[in-house]
């Protein structure tokens, strides 16, 4: 597997490439070409273009979760020449309209208003259906040789509980949203399983025993992708612990991965460096 980054908050050093708050990775496994998550701007393309890779090109989309910072990045690929087989693997969840609070401060009157901002894909499913097959799964998708779709994530790990981030429209009716549909790609090779994540909303640890079960495997090679650990709290302290007793050697934290985090994984397990345009092989 070729995995190069296409979309990360950071970019690599002398590398002329741009960096926003998003995710991107491009795959290659054998002869399957893999877009996973597209950022939240045109940025993917920019970056795509330098990288001369083309969307036409592309034979599977596959979607992390339906936040704008992965998802929102379509409309702009929608409106590139596509393949005209291509297949767009998410969970079913992934296209609903997607809300949050945002707190204005008016300091003249020295309080705050609340409003309500859109953060899903600014296309809906019909829209999107013209792109390609769509095919939206709870379950695990084989989506090449080695490569999975994982579905929906059970929760089994302790101190990795779900969170509201928002509401999400289902049914007509605003709820809150514990962003069910947050899933991640898995590799599989003869030396074990590594990790593709888009946030790890339902937490990094159950993703790696989701897959861990699916494969009847415990070998994992490594991670790459965003964790959604943002303080050196309990949950990171016990994810070090579980990424230890897992011998969880190559770690390649971005995205939505604090420093403060990095920092402290890093003095235990020396991080990866990840940005725009870096590219690792996974055998």
């Amino acid at each position: 597997m070729n995995l190069t980054v296409l979309v990360d908050n950071n970019t690599i050093l002398d590398e002329y490439y741009i960096g926003e708050h998003g995710l991107s990775f491009y795959i290659e496994d054998n002869d399957k070409k893999i877009l996973f998550d597209l950022g939240y701007s045109n940025v993917l393309l920019e970056n795509m273009k330098k990288l001369n890779i083309k969307s036409e090109d592309i034979d599977i989309l596959a979607i992390s979760h339906g936040h704008d910072d992965h998802v929102g990045g379509i409309k702009y690929f929608a409106n590139k020449k596509l393949n005209k087989n291509l297949e767009i693997i998410a969970h079913p969840l992934t296209f609903n309209k997607k809300i949050k609070k945002v707190y204005n401060l008016n300091e003249k009157e020295n309080n705050f208003s609340i409003k309500y901002q859109c953060i899903s894909s600014p296309l809906d499913i019909n829209e999107i259906e013209n792109m390609g097959s769509v095919k939206l799964s709870k379950n695990p998708i084989k989506i090449s040789e080695n490569i999975y779709f994982m579905g929906e994530i059970p929760n089994v790990i302790d101190f990795e509980k779900r969170y509201s981030m928002g509401k999400i429209n289902i049914g007509g009716e605003y709820i809150e949203d514990f962003i069910y549909e947050d899933s991640a790609l898995v590799y599989k090779s003869n030396e074990g399983l590594f990790i593709i994540s888009g946030c790890a909303h339902s937490g990094i640890c159950n993703i790696i025993e989701y897959a861990k079960k699916i494969f009847n495997e415990d070998r994992i090679i490594g991670i790459i992708g965003g964790t959604y650990l943002i303080d050196v709290d309990d949950r990171t302290k016990q994810t070090l612990k579980y990424f230890e007793e897992n011998n969880i050697k190559n770690l390649y934290l971005c995205h939505c991965t604090s420093f403060r985090v990095k920092s402290f994984i890093d003095n235990v397990i020396p991080l990866k460096e990840v940005g725009v345009g870096m590219k690792i092989k996974i055998d």
